[in-house]
Order: C-alpha cells, then structure tokens, then sequence
C-alpha cells in the first residue's frame, strides 16, 4: 500500500507538476468526494461512494454467544468500477 507521499509523487512526476500542487489535487478531490458522498461521488475508472441502508439484523456477541439486536443503520460504501474489478483481478 502507498502513503500519502508516494501517490503524491507519483502524480507530480507522472503529470508533471511539483509535489505541492500534486498534494494540492489529491486533497481538492478528497474534499470533492467527503462533500459530495452523500449524493454520491463518481471516479470515472474507478468506482464510486454511495450511501447504503442497512437493515436492523440479529447478531452474536462472539464472546458470549447472546443473541443481539443489531439496529439499522446507513453507511457509506465504495463500488468498485467493472472495468477496474477486472483488472485487479485478472492482473492486467
């Protein structure tokens, strides 16, 4: 897994540009995709963030076996774009 420096440079060096202003588009998209998750946030490519509901479910506590009401509940998820799923998976 790459740090935050790593992908910075890479993306200067591969754009072209200096690592500050790298850093600078990282952090612009990041901001991009915290404000606008909740519509939903597309990385052409990529995939995308979207909201999901949970339903409420019954559960285990594993340390005591008990049976657990676990309530609903929303969250937020990445799906990951065909194109890029078949890549990683197929290696190439």
């Amino acid at each position: 897994m790459k740090t935050k420096s790593e992908i910075v440079a890479e993306l200067a060096e591969t754009v072209g540009v200096e690592k500050k202003q790298a850093a600078a588009m990282l952090d612009v998209l990041v901001s991009m995709a915290v404000r606008e998750a909740a519509a939903g946030f597309v990385i052409p490519g990529l995939g995308k963030l979207v909201k999901v509901e949970r339903a409420a479910r019954t559960g285990r506590n594993p340390a005591t076996g008990a049976t657990i009401q676990i309530p609903a509940k929303t969250v937020l998820k990445f799906k990951i774009a065909k194109a890029a799923k078949d890549a990683v998976l197929t290696g190439g």
